[in-house]
């Protein structure tokens, strides 16, 4: 059966699962403003619209891990492109809070889903290049985030209906579903090598995976946080948001597409430690900025937030193998989590005080993650030296 799995074929549809995902990001945050507009909504209500989505695609995470195991990864993507097709016609046709409140969630439910499938669709088929393919594969998150971005911004400067705007996404929808219906998906890597759901389970709640969950939730706040604010948080820059936003995650993208080479020669660890650092420089950096020194800065954030995200991934995946679907589901769960958490507490600090100050309190957060690797990174050397 091995030999009649297509990786390519496979890990390209998972791309286009991944592009849908990201598009809702990208196109989402213009369309709230625009809902309020046009269907009288509040402020509080595209705040709760807007979180849902987070809070969807994060129960998705941490019930589809377990599942991916239960049911496989083929009918978890399938789910996901249901709840995909479902949401994103629902969208559509929505003109009431409950009705985007709903469509919302179910589309966060399907992000969600897209990523529990297809993070161990990733692991199983590339064991020996974990953390390199889960980062290319992650190049279509800011990828899609692109996408969606310049779909929304040129679609509306040609006075282009929100409802048109929303459609464009069932393209890479339909596209993955088709791709991955005749196709031998394999199964788990931890059926594969045996590993029991109760060694599974125990491996989940060992402290240094809890501490790299913890972690993962700094590390997520750090590049989610701040994106889903940024038209707010780079007020007084003389700079588009959006564009800013666009261009932070088109270097992530190319970034990501390369990582490879970087993690030859660094480890991962090594590049969560680099990641650090240069967030933290970068949000610091974007406090000062303005007129084209703020694209300057935003550069040497997207450097350091770029690898976050997957060489998490692959870090646990590949110091932890027994954490499984599970572990990979967990990771991404909290990282979500986190960014419903903190996304409250940024637009409190906004309220108090500038987006330039709140850029450089927020700066705390990669700093202290800065430590955190380090250490881990100093005593995983030494044990090597040994």
């Amino acid at each position: 059966m091995t030999q009649t799995i297509n990786k390519s074929g496979l890990f390209t549809a998972g791309c286009f699962a991944l592009i849908t995902t990201a598009m809702s990001f990208g196109l989402r945050a213009g369309m709230v403003p625009v809902w309020q507009n046009q269907f009288g909504l509040t402020a509080e209500d595209a705040g709760w619209i807007a979180a849902t989505a987070f809070w969807g695609f994060t129960l998705a995470m941490i019930f589809g891990g377990p599942l991916c195991d239960l049911l496989g990864i083929k009918k978890l993507i399938y789910i996901a492109f249901a709840g995909h097709l479902v949401g994103i016609v629902w969208t559509i046709f929505s003109d009431n809070f409950w009705s985007f409140y709903l469509s919302t969630l179910v589309v966060g439910v399907a992000n969600g889903l897209v990523e529990a499938a297809c993070n161990p669709l990733v692991t199983s088929m590339y064991t020996d290049e974990k953390t390199k393919m889960l980062n290319r594969f992650h190049m279509w998150f800011p990828g899609g985030i692109v996408i969606g971005g310049l779909v929304g911004y040129f679609m509306t400067e040609a006075g282009i209906s929100w409802k048109y705007q929303i459609a464009t996404m069932l393209i890479p929808n339909i596209i993955y579903g088709v791709m991955f219906f005749d196709k031998i998906v394999p199964v788990t890597e931890r059926v594969s090598s045996g590993v029991s759901s109760g060694d599974m389970y125990k491996a989940c709640i060992k402290p240094f995976f809890l501490l790299l969950v913890f972690c993962m939730m700094i590390s997520a706040a750090t590049e989610l946080g701040t994106g889903q604010l940024i038209t707010k948080l780079l007020e007084g820059t003389g700079q588009s948001g959006l564009l800013v936003l666009v261009f932070i995650n088109g270097l992530m993208a190319v970034g990501r597409l390369f990582a490879g080479p970087i993690v030859h020669r660094l480890s991962p660890l090594g590049m969560l430690l680099f990641s650090s650092v240069f967030s933290a420089l970068g949000l610091y950096a974007l406090s000062e900025a303005t007129g084209g020194m703020t694209f300057v800065a935003a550069g040497v954030f997207a450097t350091g937030i770029c690898f976050f995200w997957p060489t998490n991934l692959g870090f646990v995946s590949e110091s932890l193998p027994k954490t499984g679907a599970l572990g990979l589901a967990i990771m991404g769960g909290a990282g979500m989590l986190s960014v419903s958490i903190v996304l409250p507490i940024l637009g409190r600090f906004l309220d108090q005080q500038s987006g330039a100050a709140t850029l450089k309190t927020f700066a705390i957060l990669p700093l202290c993650l800065s430590v955190i690797f380090a250490i881990l990174y100093f005593q995983n050397k030494a044990k090597k030296a040994q």
